[in-house]
């Protein structure tokens, strides 16, 4: 293997990490409510902005920092939820689509006005270093924690959905009436959906952060921009299987960045092209994804 194609499928490994974390909060959501959850990278954003006041303005351990944005992309999301989603909820879908948009937008706002001193940011490592280079790809302690976060959600999602908890999501997810008819509260299954997936973004933002200088919506359209992907990787998996958001994200991230290693590589945006190319060829073969095995109607 070239020490050109090890990058790529180290890049592309740690870059699916965090566009399967915004893809598993999509697809949670939808599977929630039918919702195009626009916002989602947003929470992320939010709460790495969050993480950097905490750590970088007020001086705290980077735990501390870490801990107070995921509480900050939380925050957001549970705001979202009662704000916007349940005053809606008799909305169409449409309607639904262009509420999380407006959350979306503002957010972006808010970290336009609150970054206007300094526009450009950075937040350190949780951990410098490279911990070994398996044919010439450095991977750091970073990509490895971003893995490991990635691999123990997915096993804690796991975990949850067969809790009493989780189950009553999965009710209230298939009929809400019925649900509210043996005591499941669908008004608190929503917050915690919202809940869930705004950690989830919150999670993608603090980790992919330390790698990259960001500034407002950073993760929906700057330097970390994940939300199309995480939408990609959600498409891919079939917008309703979590297994697939996660194995979709990690395909987006490779493929990636095996488009800058193609014919494509002279190409602006050479690897989103491919991108394009490899979902349409899935979607044309497979229209329901590759994790359920027949479309579902909306």
């Amino acid at each position: 293997m070239t020490t050109e194609l090890g990058i790529a499928i180290v890049n592309g490994v740690f870059r699916g990490s965090v566009y399967a974390l915004v893809a598993l909060g999509i697809v949670l959501i939808y599977r929630a409510s039918g919702v195009f959850n626009f916002a989602q990278a947003e929470f992320g954003t939010t709460g790495l902005f969050v993480a950097y006041i905490g750590v970088e303005l007020w001086n705290w351990p980077y735990w501390a920092g870490f801990l107070f944005g995921l509480a900050g992309a939380l925050g957001m999301g549970l705001a979202t939820e009662r704000l916007v989603i349940h005053p809606l909820r008799n909305s169409s879908r449409v309607t639904l689509l262009v509420g999380t948009a407006g959350v979306a937008l503002a957010a972006i706002g808010i970290q336009f006005w609150q970054s206007n001193e300094q526009p450009i940011r950075s937040m350190p490592k949780i951990v410098e270093g490279v911990a070994f280079q398996p044919f010439g790809a450095a991977i750091t302690y970073q990509h490895l924690i971003t893995l490991v976060v990635l691999i123990v959600v997915a096993l804690a999602l796991a975990v949850f959905f067969r809790s009493p908890s989780g189950l009553a999501i999965q009710a209230a997810q298939q009929e809400g009436t019925a649900a509210e008819l043996v005591g499941i509260s669908v008004r608190r299954v929503s917050m915690m959906t919202w809940g869930i997936a705004a950690l989830l973004g919150g999670l993608a933002g603090v980790l992919s952060g330390p790698n990259l200088t960001f500034t407002a919506g950073f993760l929906s359209f700057g330097a970390g921009a994940a939300l199309l992907p995480g939408f990609m990787a959600a498409v891919l998996g079939g917008m309703r299987s979590m297994p697939g958001a996660l194995f979709g994200g990690l395909v987006v991230g490779v493929i990636e960045q095996f488009g800058n290693l193609s014919i494509l590589s002279d190409v602006s945006g050479g690897g989103a092209m491919m991108l394009f190319l490899f979902l349409l060829v899935v979607l044309l073969l497979r229209p329901q994804g590759l994790f359920v095995r027949k479309a579902v109607a909306a």
